[in-house]
């Protein structure tokens, strides 16, 4: 399989198992998937209502730059990373794109 497509599958298959996670008391608040695979752009939203206040912000924020997931956004304590090593994407593919780029060659991922 073509390393973009494997990469693409991983990231929505992640992204699916996440969405399905969400605080209980966030009762009017949805879980939004959002796979732009033809621009390589991948977010997990929230969006609704918590107290007559509205909600909207990103979970998680990916891109495929370069053959490589830059992960752009990461609002939680949740193995994020880890997963996709484990799925099959390898460390030096992983760009951790929230930190600045001096930081991100101590990290041991991709930079």
């Amino acid at each position: 399989m073509d390393k973009l497509i494997k990469y693409r599958k991983i990231i929505a298959e992640l992204l699916s198992e996440y969405a399905k996670v969400k605080p209980v008391y966030l009762v009017d608040v949805e879980n939004q998937v959002v796979l732009d695979e033809k621009n390589d752009h991948y977010q997990l939203l929230r969006i609704g209502f918590e107290n007559r206040r509205r909600v909207y912000y990103c979970v998680f924020h990916m891109d495929i730059k370069g053959g490589k997931v830059w992960i752009q956004e990461d609002t939680t304590d949740l193995p994020l990373v880890l997963k996709l090593e484990q799925a099959g994407i390898p460390k030096e593919d992983i760009v951790l794109a929230f930190h600045a780029p001096y930081k991100r060659a101590l990290s041991g991922y991709g930079g």
